[in-house]
């Protein structure tokens, strides 16, 4: 009966989809190059094209179709001294239900003295019974500029579905020159729609998503507030110590697209990869 056990994990085990992008991208011939790109398992990444600005554009595609309880991705990004990179997916992320481990997505991103990267991928759809565990690394130089956005769809509306329980937790540390600049952990476990519901957590919405940029631009931030009225969900902006945070929430995933298009176009200061606008 053990061996049988076993042999079931094993087997299992076998089964999950493993996935690793190691990529680094410089500047040179004033634009942005790809310098070393390595791909694993179940990820890819293509790059269509180069904007008008000089930067580089790359999309990370997913060849398993989604992730479930199991499966473990790591992505490494590494922007070189003056590079510009955004860095989006060829679709929003499935993670389906466990049926006890966790589904693991590991992200580090290096960006070096003057270089500029915007980390854009399309959201993240959670399934009910899912266990997710993400965690965000990201290392500036002094003179480095980031965007970063995240966004979490818990079920399909238009499915009706709905995340009644499961685990979430979402890990993110920023550092500038080594010093940790920003920190945040969130933990969605157990009753998830009942937490979705409290008002001060999401007040029954079930699309989410933080945006951090640094450094700040006040004029951006005056941007997306003079947008308040305009947004189908309910958006929210600060700023301190060099760094803005934006926070969405919104009543279904097609609500918080729209209100991201609009505040990561203001924060960004430049036309969106097309993939968002499809």
């Amino acid at each position: 009966m053990f061996a049988s056990a076993t042999a079931h994990s094993e087997i299992f085990a076998g089964n999950r989809a493993v996935g690793r992008i190691a990529l680094s991208v410089a500047a040179a011939g004033g634009g942005t190059r790809r310098q070393r790109v390595h791909e694993a398992g179940a990820l890819r990444v293509r790059f269509p094209n180069v904007t008008n600005k000089g930067t580089l554009d790359a999309v990370i595609i997913n060849t398993a179709g989604g992730m479930a309880g199991g499966d473990r991705f790591d992505i490494d990004v590494a922007v070189k001294a003056g590079a510009r990179l955004t860095v989006t997916t060829a679709a929003a992320e499935k993670i389906y239900r466990s049926l006890g481990p966790d589904t693991e997505i590991d992200v580090r991103l290096d960006v070096g003295p003057g270089a500029v990267l915007a980390w854009l991928p399309q959201e993240t759809i959670l399934f009910d019974q899912v266990r997710l565990r993400r965690a965000i690394e990201v290392d500036l130089a002094s003179d480095a500029s980031v965007l970063l956005a995240e966004g979490v769809v818990f079920g399909r509306s238009a499915m009706s579905e709905t995340v009644l329980q499961g685990r979430f937790f979402d890990r993110w540390r920023v550092r500038v020159d080594g010093a940790l600049v920003f920190a945040e952990s969130l933990r969605l476990d157990g009753a998830i729609a009942q937490r979705l519901a409290q008002r001060a957590v999401a007040g029954e919405s079930v699309a989410v998503a933080s945006v951090l940029k640094v450094p700040a631009n006040e004029k951006a931030i005056a941007a997306v507030r003079a947008m308040e009225k305009d947004f189908a969900g309910e958006v929210g902006i600060s700023t301190w110590n060099g760094l803005t945070v934006a926070r969405l929430v919104a009543s279904d995933g097609a609500a918080l697209h729209r209100d991201l298009v609009s505040v990561l176009t203001a924060l960004s200061g430049m036309p969106l990869p097309r993939l968002w606008l499809n």
